[in-house]
């Protein structure tokens, strides 16, 4: 956070050089009161304070509880270049494309996933303009900061997702828990290779099920779906 104002003199200066655009994007809609939401940044109450900030510059705001027309109008504007900085909650990380928008800025980027970061970071740098992303964040424990390192050392979502996966761990499988540990008796969720495996040999036993009688006894009692791989 000493750093914050530094960062505001230079994207000013850079959207002023180079006319490029700006994403301000923060985790919560409007302000918390649970305690362990307080210091969050919400996008409602942060707009109303950089329209201060960047006092000669065209802000916009967007957020999930914005009606549809609301939204396309402000995407709109963003796009066609009336607005320099649009603050957002995360509704950004896929399926808007402004190419001339070259500087990302994540508040409470700790309380993201590697995978969510990477997505966001993804909406700069689709022009030949150099591209930034600013990761902000405050009280942040040991391993917030190892995985914000990754975003520093790797470009590939899949290695962030794996060192998330990693850090973070998997979360319930069957329950609503996104992040965590689960004790498996004889496996980890982390071992890619015995999964890759366990994946290829189901797929081959469910293909020839009709010709294994005895474990489609033992299976008729359970619905069996193969998903096919994207």
């Amino acid at each position: 956070d000493n750093k914050r104002q530094d960062a505001y003199a230079w994207i000013k200066k850079q959207i002023q050089e180079t006319k490029t655009q700006v994403f301000i994007v923060c985790p919560l809609v409007e302000e918390s009161d649970k305690e362990s939401m307080k210091n969050i940044k919400a996008a409602t109450a942060e707009f109303a304070q950089l329209k201060k900030v960047f006092k000669n510059l065209n802000l916009g705001l967007l957020h999930g509880r914005m009606k549809s027309g609301e939204k396309e109008e402000v995407i709109g504007k963003f796009k066609k270049g009336d607005l320099s900085i649009l603050v957002s909650t995360p509704v950004v990380e896929v399926g808007i494309d402004v190419s001339n928008a070259s500087i990302m800025v994540i508040e409470a980027a700790n309380r993201f996933g590697l995978s969510q970061l990477h997505q966001l970071r993804g909406r700069v740098g689709r022009s030949s303009k150099q591209a930034y992303c600013f990761l902000f964040t405050s009280e942040a424990e040991k391993q917030d900061l190892k995985r914000l390192k990754a975003m520093q050392q790797y470009s590939s979502g899949f290695k962030l997702a794996e060192i998330d996966l990693e850090i973070r761990g998997p979360g319930e499988v069957y329950g609503t828990k996104q992040h965590g540990f689960v004790n498996l008796k004889l496996a980890s969720f982390l071992d890619t290779n015995l999964i890759s495996k366990t994946r290829s040999d189901g797929e081959q036993i469910i293909a020839q099920i009709n010709k294994l009688p005895l474990l489609q006894n033992k299976l008729k009692n359970y619905k069996m779906r193969l998903i096919e791989p994207n």
